[in-house]
């Protein structure tokens, strides 16, 4: 699924923007963008990863490390910086699905890899920089 899918449903009529907790993450991604991009060009640069993984959540995580706290800034989604390496520590992606994982992973100075997590499940989407 495109991350565009996700976000944006165009096939329903336009609701209300908290319709749709995807709809307020967009609107954070878009807020934060220059943030989110330096954090992954530094873990890029330091040699950390080459898969920069951020995660978005809105409950209590302890996966990677906290950059934007949705309660200190006051929006509505908190967003992790973490990496493959860790996802493949922590078995989030099982070893044997690594090479897929970095087939479908997306050029990171381009596109910021989200893990989302919702109540309902969590799933990756890629959402390009602005």
């Amino acid at each position: 699924m495109n991350p565009e899918e996700l976000l944006n449903d165009h096939n329903e009529p336009k609701k209300s923007a908290e319709a749709s907790p995807l709809i307020s993450l967009e609107r954070d991604l878009k807020f934060f963008n220059d943030s989110i991009h330096e954090v992954a060009t530094e873990i890029m640069v330091e040699g950390l990863s080459n898969y920069p993984i951020f995660i978005a959540h809105q409950h209590v995580l302890s996966l990677g490390e906290v950059i934007l706290d949705r309660h200190e800034l006051n929006s509505s989604w908190s967003i992790h910086a973490s990496t493959l390496e860790e996802f493949l520590e922590r078995n989030i992606i099982k070893k044997e699905l690594e090479q897929r994982f970095i087939d479908t992973y997306k050029n990171p100075n381009k596109f910021i890899c989200v893990f989302v997590v919702v109540p309902e499940g969590a799933n990756f989407v890629f959402v390009p920089y602005q």
